[in-house]
């Protein structure tokens, strides 16, 4: 591929070179993970400097050319979420995300993993949505796209999950099995079920989720591998 593209972006890493330009490594929808150099980015008066902020949707320009990094042109912020960085674990997770979905996109050509980011990003900067739903959702959206979807449909046996029976989970299988004391029951399948076929604001709307919600973060980052 050469020329130009215009598209949307998510900054994942940002690294200075030379005197005064920066590497970028960006999320893109359509064209993965792209390394950009960024040429007098770090000047006082560099009209791309504002343009490729962390924790925002960026509108990038590139010049491709023959080599393996493209030339950013320009860039504006489409949308910044600055309310993350007025919470410290919020903003310490949004990093931590941001990690996650650079290693993997290394592992898997996944156009998801954009809209992933996005997500997590929007959601962390809505302060009313809690931060464990965010983790639990992200968690095990990140497990999906890896080819690790938590099964909360049948146990180890490959029956059906059934109300008022507890279960515990198989790491080595990745599997839910029945188990007479076991820490999960059909309230937490409920809430995993909802919260791996739904955006975190709808998740949020749920009540009395509180007592739970941890048991589930625990799991999806079990499931997760984190």
């Amino acid at each position: 591929m050469s020329g130009s593209l215009r598209t949307d972006a998510i900054v994942l890493r940002r690294t200075n070179y030379g005197e005064a330009d920066r590497i970028l490594q960006v999320i893109t929808p359509k064209n993965g993970k792209l390394s950009v150099m960024a040429r007098s980015v770090r000047k006082e008066k560099s009209r791309l400097a504002g343009g490729i902020e962390l924790f925002a949707v960026c509108d990038i320009v590139l010049h491709i050319g023959k080599g393996e990094i493209a030339t950013l042109t320009g860039a504006r912020l489409k949308t910044f979420y600055d309310q993350i960085m007025t919470d410290y674990d919020r903003m310490q997770f949004a990093y931590d995300a941001i990690k996650q979905v650079s290693r993997a996109s290394e592992m898997i050509d996944e156009p998801e993993f954009f809209d992933l980011l996005q997500g997590c990003l929007a959601a962390l900067d809505n302060l009313k949505i809690s931060l464990k739903i965010v983790q639990t959702w992200f968690y095990l959206s990140l497990a999906k796209l890896l080819g690790n979807e938590l099964n909360i449909a049948t146990d180890h046996n490959g029956m059906k999950l059934v109300e008022d029976a507890q279960y515990s989970f198989d790491v080595g299988h990745q599997v839910l099995v029945f188990a007479e004391n076991g820490p999960y029951n059909s309230s937490h399948i409920k809430l995993l079920r909802v919260i791996n076929n739904n955006q975190p604001e709808i998740i949020a709307r749920i009540a009395g989720i509180n007592e739970i919600i941890d048991d589930c973060l625990r799991l999806a980052q079990i499931v997760a591998k984190i």
